[in-house]
């Protein structure tokens, strides 16, 4: 008979706190639905990459060159580390696209006599393969058919090796080599303004004069195999043909840049539901601690009935199961959907071809243990000390505390305060853990609210310094081969070149002790003007006279600062190899720049003056003409415009970081409210029998309200402040979690960011102020008589 009863007790009492059910069971949900979207959304991802390099035979290591013959790449087939080498051919190509007038670039990639490559195989979307000895068809890469609505039988016309042809589309194709198609000098992927195309081995041999020759090859390793002797044994025997240095699959570019946004992604995966889950399960023991000490009449009544401790914890604990079951529940199916709508919107931005969704059903049962601990922790507590008094005395209310003066009171500040404001004070220091825990509630709320929007903020701030106070060039033109110095007064002597300057960049590895980083290091002109190096102030910094200008995230990985030496290895050329000192540290958020003086990087590489690509600052009324011009020039790698680097970073961006974050902010606002709620309803639970005393006492409806609501407002205003502090804390958290090669987030925290979190917080509060205004103008009075 027992259990009936307190289950139709526990369904009445569901419907009676509907609404603070309701606000638990939101922030259940929320907390839930991070965790889950998160980890099932990097999971799915990683997932649907490792299965497309598995299914494409993707490469482990990737090697440039002049050029060597065929014979030279033979002896490579027998060696026991190696599973398969493929040779082929690369080169770079302008193209003009119809109806399309900025300079696009792109790089041409051999396709084996017949079938498919032995590695890096291609996933053909649409069409076909082109001919064998067809030197007018191509295959296109499929973000670039996309951006210019290609299709097979469209045409371009592409300059190859300085003979103009007409090219035809035969079909569409997506590689694993080429995920992310980045054009030589630029940091994101521009997809309107470079491109891949394959072409059949022999036509474009023939246009390239590599007929029985290569330029590039690839292989793929053995299990086990130690891929540092192959690639260095590899370097040795591609040197003499202008090796400009093997690269393994982890530094192979679209795959590098794959792998930061993943490990991003993984960093995100953890980092938010922490976060989450922890304010979450303390908001909750919070919540639920105070729910169940306004029970106590009822409690001491159920023990005046007969009944145990044992069964009034268990019926407590199958309320707060119930609605923490249901907030899993919903948590689970919000968290799946979520993943699955950013797994898709992932899953179409990296251009694999199809998506596999993994819900990481592993994690969930953590997730849901963690969840229940906190909610039941709370329920314990708080039962075990309602269900310890004797009967007679839970069923009275608790004794008023004894009067005492606060302490602002002590301070001569009576005078200032009326009733309503004394009656707040007294109340907070009577039990100052309630109005502690309040404040910490709704300061943890401003602070998850304030990471969810902070990163907004520091992408404005990467790009400011990024394209405004660091790269301020209108166009960057990089060549295939290095050219001398005075290739620039061509560029110079356009109809509309306001000023160029060049720069030259190697591949290098740099040491130091056991540490050791691949990169490039860019030798700057003395004088210029279009590309500045930063100090850690974020303040224009000089050249040394010989000495590396080093990222400040860079150094932290190879263990440097300012003043110690590092080892210069230059992966091309001569190879020359010198200790170098460090002069100072820089402040970068995108890529990992090594800076020396031009003259400086010629002595290193004991060679003249010579430039790699140049940077133009350029009349805009006269750009189509430069543009044209860029496009009949021979030897040009790509051609990166600065307004289109901006666009693509911020669509990168969008797609990367602030879509992850825009749905933990919207979940974090109905954590803000469903806390704050939560907050003025336990107060207006624990105080209805002393605000109807007052209203016995002749107070105005509006009277014994302000003291509710004014404490409210107090609390809030408390809170503000503190949750300041604690979002600086988490934002800053966050950012160095973050920080990958590919770019870093700076802590940049706006006064909208901050006004916006405390708005959130403040029209929550609002809300539930009116839903207790309403409460408070139903308060039985007559009830409070006969207890009186």
């Amino acid at each position: 008979m027992k259990p009936s009863v307190l289950h139709r007790k526990l369904w009445r009492e569901l419907w009676q706190m509907r609404g603070q059910a309701l606000a638990i069971l939101l922030v259940i949900v929320a907390g839930v639905g991070v965790c889950v979207m998160s980890v099932s959304t990097y999971d799915s991802l990683q997932q649907t990459r490792d299965r497309f390099y598995r299914d494409t035979r993707f490469a482990h290591l990737f090697a440039s060159l002049t050029r060597a013959p065929e014979a030279v790449a033979e002896p490579v087939t027998r060696w026991p580390e190696v599973a398969a080498v493929e040779t082929r051919i690369t080169a770079p190509v302008s193209l003009t696209v119809p109806g399309f007038g900025d300079p696009v670039t792109g790089q041409l990639v051999s396709l084996p006599d017949s079938g498919q490559p032995q590695l890096n195989r291609l996933e053909i979307l649409a069409g076909q393969r082109p001919g064998d000895w067809r030197e007018d068809e191509v295959l296109i890469s499929d973000a670039f058919a996309e951006a210019h609505r290609l299709h097979p039988g469209s045409t371009l016309t592409a300059v190859l090796n300085g003979r103009q042809r007409v090219l035809q589309v035969t079909g569409i194709a997506i590689s694993p080599e080429f995920i992310y198609q980045i054009a030589p000098g630029a940091m994101m992927p521009d997809y309107r303004h470079f491109g891949v195309l394959w072409m059949a081995r022999k036509p474009l041999a023939k246009a390239f004069n590599l007929d029985g020759a290569f330029n590039s090859v690839v292989l793929s390793l053995q299990p086990q195999a130690p891929e540092a002797a192959v690639i260095q044994r590899l370097d040795l025997l591609l040197a003499r043909w202008g090796g400009a240095g093997v690269i393994s699959r982890a530094d192979q570019l679209s795959n590098k840049f794959l792998s930061e946004e993943f490990e991003q992604l993984r960093t995100m995966a953890w980092l938010f539901p922490v976060i989450f889950l922890s304010v979450a399960s303390f908001l909750l023991n919070v919540v639920v601690t105070r729910l169940v000490s306004t029970q106590r009449p009822v409690i001491a009544l159920l023990k005046a009935f007969g009944y145990s401790s044992r069964d009034i914890a268990l019926h407590y604990g199958q309320l707060i199961l119930l609605i923490t079951g249901l907030g899993i529940v919903g948590g689970f199916a919000l968290g799946a959907w979520l993943g699955q709508l950013m797994t898709g919107i992932y899953t179409d931005y990296y251009r694999f071809p199809e998506l596999i969704y993994n819900l990481n059903t592993p994690w969930l049962l953590p997730v849901a243990l963690l969840t229940l601990m906190a909610t039941l922790a709370g329920t314990a507590r708080a039962v075990l000390s309602a269900a310890a008094l004797p009967p007679a005395e839970s069923m009275r209310p608790e004794p008023p505390e004894r009067y005492r003066l606060t302490w602002l009171e002590r301070l001569g500040l009576r005078r200032w305060l009326g009733a309503p404001e004394r009656m707040i004070l007294r109340h907070w220091s009577r039990r100052p853990a309630r109005a502690l825990l309040a404040v910490t509630g709704m300061a943890l709320a401003v602070g998850i609210m304030m990471v969810g929007n902070f990163q907004q903020d520091a992408v404005q701030q990467m790009m400011f310094v990024q394209f405004h106070k660091t790269q301020r060039q209108d166009v960057e033109v990089v060549f295939s081969q290095t050219r001398p110095e005075r290739a620039l007064g061509s560029l110079r002597a356009m109809p509309g070149v306001l000023y160029a300057e060049g720069q030259r960049s190697v591949a290098v590895r740099l040491r130091h002790e056991h540490c050791s980083y691949r990169t490039a290091l860019q030798g700057l002109p003395d004088r210029r003007r279009l590309q500045q190096v930063l100090d850690l102030e974020l303040r224009p910094l000089a050249l040394p006279e010989d000495g590396l200008l080093l990222n400040e995230h860079l150094a932290r990985k190879l263990g440097v600062k300012a003043g110690d030496s590092v080892r210069v290895e230059v992966l091309e050329g001569a190879r020359p190899v010198r200790e170098v000192r460090v002069a100072a540290l820089t402040q970068q958020y995108m890529g990992m720049g090594v800076y020396l003086r031009q003259a400086a990087l010629n002595r290193l590489l004991r060679e003249g003056p010579a430039i790699s690509s140049a940077l133009l600052a350029i009349d805009d009324r006269q750009a189509d003409v430069i543009y044209q011009r860029l496009r009949e020039m021979p030897g040009v790698a790509a051609v990166n415009l600065r307004h289109t680097l901006i666009e693509s970073f911020n669509e990168t961006m969008q797609r990367v970081l602030l879509t992850f974050t825009l749905i933990n902010a919207v979940l974090g606002a109905v954590i803000a409210f469903g806390v704050v709620y939560n907050t003025v309803r336990m107060a207006l639970a624990e105080r209805s029998r002393e605000l109807a005393s007052l209203r016995v006492l002749g107070y105005t409806r509006a009277e014994a309200a302000y003291i509710l609501l004014g404490e409210l407002a107090a609390l809030t205003l408390l809170a503000l402040p503190l949750g300041v502090f604690f979002g600086v804390g988490l934002c800053q958290f966050m950012a160095g979690s973050l920080e990958t090669d590919l770019y870093r987030i700076p802590l940049v925290i706006s006064p909208y960011n901050i006004a916006f979190s405390a708005a959130v917080v403040v029209l929550s509060a609002v809300v539930s102020g009116v839903v207790a205004w309403r409460k408070i103008a139903r308060l039985d009075m007559v009830g409070v008589l006969k207890s009186a």
